[in-house]
């Protein structure tokens, strides 16, 4: 008898039932059905307009963890309370939550409000995301609450949200990307990270559409794509600012759109003049022709999407790059076009959801801003508080995490769908500002390396086991339907926070999804991220609602949803998408004698955030058992590495081991790195927490480090020797913001003006010998001025003698390049690997004969000064 395939929760019993529900990891949110009765339970996938009917490795095995031997299912507390070096022993949730709930109290009335935290992720329901932040303001009237999406969206959200008034992953359905003409893809390698959205990338590729992938990595997606542009890593600002100035020198920019429907282009015009090809070019890695490549491909194309993603965004100065590209994509009319756009590719289950709805330090639900007085306003009248009330918006994920454990920080910290202790930067750091917690309590479903630390650790039901609403990369509002009960014990975090909230003297919490989820709605109307028009009911009919849905009057039509923003105006009070300028800067750390390589890390196809879960699969562990890192056989070979050896990684902040990749897919000096293993293979105990200024992302991406063979290879990867690590930085308080200094390169006052500059004419040869050259004229002498940056583009050289003649280009009076002339002939070179000149650097030409040669030399030096 086959299964009832049925939309709403299994009801208890023995009887098989088939639910429709969606994968529990990225932000597809692919469409999958759950079989349950008797455990352990079943899944297929669903033809989704996401996933279409597929489904990656780690949806197919999602059912695994369900009854994972390692599963919590009773809270956990320290055998002697306070102690954590005592055992994590099984409790009762009442004994469990006395203690959080002495702990919080105790907390308040020493150290005050803010010393009590929570800190969130983006795999909770929007649900739980916005019951967590209210939680936060109104149980615990705190401003200190983050959540792990910090290290995700934050600088892609930041910079749509400056530019186009509204941070909304995809602005349009995923199913446009299949039918665009042109789609480069930045920092993203979807064939690893979200395998069934390649179905509308080979979609497009089958109807001719060029895929351009811009990684440092050849990666499988980089390896299927048309053309892989491979910067270096932290360069894809001066790549973006560079395909614009093409697009300027080239009248390939939409000059009708940009009058029509933008402001700021003409700064962003003079800033970019400073990016030239060959100057990007050895910026960047990336060739001149496959610059001009990509720019007229995107400019000629009748529809073309540029999306980012985290490789480009994890930076210091993850916001501007993305904005950078934002920019070009203006420029090319892009925006708003039908089958055209900017977008960014949304990295957890509801990376989208859950920062739109109260768990960002600086947010209220519907993206309502916590320093605005209207906003407070709505918000506090939905919530029965007053505005005075509610706290001022706090630290961002980091700041917030660095602060633990001193004073004026937070002692009791609450976490939430969050293992901070393997994804935050400086991991180690971290997990010594854990240590020094008053108290932590952490609600999970195993015990992660955050777990572990905790003084309470709650259990909490998984994703089959209850109910809610996502909203995926497109903006999508799907439902997640409990397909089974979770094990007996076990508790959602809905539940959590309305018995807390309850236990803390805070009512108006309820436990029940659908009336949370009518409240965030009621929260978000007539916020940018307005939910007030969408239902439980219109999301089954629908399959899904895209937001902005607002609510209607009850004799008008219901809303139908925004699947595609900006088709006639942007976000902004005037309507118009705005240009900022922007400019590359070099990364926080630069490779040194100590540390003479780069590190960047990465995802890998069948692991997830920090493995709590996937590390945990069985059939997962058969496709990526053990972490690797990337090394390229150049530099394999120059340490004496093998395929397999283990290796240890250093940089300031700490060691970590994996085993070696020996591939030439990075490039020579790069290192690759994946950051879902905890411990002795910890990537992010290696990672630089230096912060991008607007989003407070830190730079995950860049950093310098020394790779060392530890030996051969080995069934388990030994951990560094402790004494080795570097002790984690003492407590400092936060610096304020400084705006930062650009690179030497672009060091100088904007407007950004560009000046040609030649040394040319014909001038008398005398030769004295090919080994004795000397100057030719004082014309031929140029010095670039104090505080301007000069670059030699061209060289041109004529001979009227019968012999072999040479130019010598000099500066400072050191040899950079020799120009050989033939008997007779000319030449004319492009000069992309001069380095740039800085001001005060004195350039000369001088020439060189066999002896006795008299004649003419014609000559053409071309410069641009900046």
């Amino acid at each position: 008898m086959p299964a009832a395939l049925v939309p709403g929760a299994v009801p208890a019993g023995p009887r098989t039932r088939t639910t429709e529900t969606h994968c529990p990891y990225c932000s597809l949110q692919c469409g999958m059905a759950v079989t349950a009765g008797d455990r352990p339970p079943t899944l297929v996938p669903l033809d989704f307009p996401t996933n279409r009917g597929g489904l990656c490795a780690k949806g197919w095995s999602a059912h695994e963890l369900l009854d994972h031997p390692e599963r919590l299912t009773r809270p956990l507390v320290r055998a002697v309370p306070g102690d954590r070096t005592s055992p994590l022993v099984e409790s009762t949730w009442t004994e469990a939550l006395d203690r959080v709930v002495a702990a919080i109290g105790a907390t308040q009335a020493r150290h005050g409000r803010d010393a009590v935290g929570c800190f969130g992720g983006g795999g909770l329901t929007n649900e739980q995301a916005y019951a967590f932040g209210k939680f936060a303001r109104v149980a615990l009237r705190t401003s200190a609450i983050d959540y792990n999406g910090r290290f995700c969206m934050s600088s892609a959200a930041a910079a749509a949200t400056r530019a186009l008034g509204l941070d909304r992953g995809l602005p349009f359905p995923l199913a446009d990307v299949a039918g665009a003409d042109v789609v480069v893809l930045v920092g993203s390698n979807p064939a690893d990270t979200m395998p069934p959205a390649v179905q509308h990338l080979q979609a497009g590729r089958e109807r001719g559409a060029l895929h351009v992938v811009v990684d440092p990595r050849r990666t499988a997606t980089a390896r299927a794509a048309g053309l892989h542009l491979q910067p270096l890593p932290g360069t894809d600002l001066a790549l973006a600012n560079g395909l614009l100035h093409t697009a300027v020198a080239e009248g390939l920019v939409d000059e009708a759109y940009v009058a029509a429907r933008t402001t700021g282009f003409a700064a962003v015009r003079e800033a970019v003049a400073g990016y030239w090809p060959d100057r990007v070019e050895r910026l960047t890695g990336v060739p001149v022709d496959r610059q001009r490549q990509v720019v007229r491909a995107l400019a000629r194309a009748e529809k073309a999407v540029v999306l980012t993603a985290r490789g480009a965004e994890q930076h210091r100065s993850g916001t501007d790059t993305a904005t950078a590209w934002l920019n070009l994509a203006l420029a090319l009319g892009l925006p708003g076009r039908p089958g055209s756009g900017w977008g960014t590719v949304t990295g957890q289950g509801n990376g989208q959801g859950g920062r739109e709805h109260g768990q960002k330090a600086d947010q209220l639900p519907g993206y309502r801003r916590l320093a605005d007085p209207a906003d407070r306003a709505h918000v506090a009248a939905v919530w029965g508080v007053d505005p005075d009330d509610l706290p001022r918006p706090g630290r961002s994920a980091f700041e917030l995490l660095d602060a633990l454990g001193t004073d004026g920080g937070v002692r009791t910290l609450l976490v939430l769908a969050s293992n901070v202790a393997v994804s935050a930067p400086d991991a180690r750091r971290v997990v010594s500002r854990l240590r020094d917690l008053d108290f932590l309590a952490v609600s999970d479903f195993f015990l992660s390396e955050t777990a572990e630390l905790a003084d309470v650790v709650l259990p909490s039901a998984m994703w089959a086991e209850e109910s809610g609403t996502m909203t995926n990369l497109e903006g999508r509002v799907v439902r997640r339907r409990r397909a089974l009960d979770p094990p007996e014990g076990v508790r959602d975090d809905l539940q959590l926070l309305a018995e807390l909230a309850e236990r803390l003297g805070a009512p108006g919490f309820s436990a029940d999804p659908e009336t949370v989820f009518a409240e965030l709605g009621r929260a978000s109307a007539g916020g940018t991220a307005d939910y007030s028009g969408i239902t439980y009911d219109r999301i089954d009919a629908e399959q899904g609602v895209f937001w902005p849905c607002p609510a209607t009057p009850d004799d008008e039509p219901a809303h139908p949803g925004t699947p595609r923003l900006f088709t006639e105006r942007f976000a902004t009070p005037d309507g118009r998408a705005r240009f900022v300028p922007v400019h590359h800067v070099d990364a926080h750390e630069q490779p040194d004698a100590g540390y003479p390589h780069v590190l960047t890390t990465g995802r890998v196809l069948a692991q997830y955030q920090s493995g709590t879960q996937t590390r945990r699969s069985r059939s997962l562990a058969l496709v990526a058992p053990t972490p690797r890192a990337e090394i390229h056989p150049d530099l394999a070979r120059r340490l004496g590495i093998a395929h397999d050896d283990v290796v240890e990684l250093a940089t300031r902040r700490g060691r970590a081991r994996f085993a070696a990749a020996v591939t030439d897919a990075v490039h020579p000096d790069v290192v690759f790195v994946p950051f879902h293993w905890g411990g002795g293979s910890s990537a992010n105990a290696l990672t630089d927490p230096a912060l991008d200024p607007v989003s407070r992302m830190p730079a995950f991406k860049v950093c310098a480090v020394a790779v060392t063979r530890v030996g051969g290879p080995a069934e388990r990867i030994p951990a560094p020797d402790a004494a080795t690590q570097p002790a984690p930085r003492p407590h400092t308080r936060p610096a304020p913001h400084q705006p930062r200094q650009p690179s030497r390169s672009t060091r100088r006052s904007h407007p950004v003006r560009s000046s040609p500059k030649f040394l040319q004419g014909v001038f008398p040869l005398t030769g004295e010998g090919l080994g004795k050259p000397g100057p030719v004229d004082p014309a031929l002498r140029y010095q670039v001025p104090a505080g301007a940056t000069a670059q030699a583009l061209y060289f041109r050289g004529g001979n009227s003698t019968a012999e072999l003649v040479c130019v010598l280009l000099v500066r400072d009076g050191e040899p950079v390049r020799w120009f050989p002339i033939g008997a007779k002939g000319d030449v004319h070179v492009p000069l992309r690997v001069v380095e740039d000149l800085p001001g005060g650097c004195l350039v000369e030409l001088h020439a060189a004969a066999p002896e006795g040669v008299t004649g003419e030399l014609v000559v053409d030096l071309g410069l641009v000064e900046v």
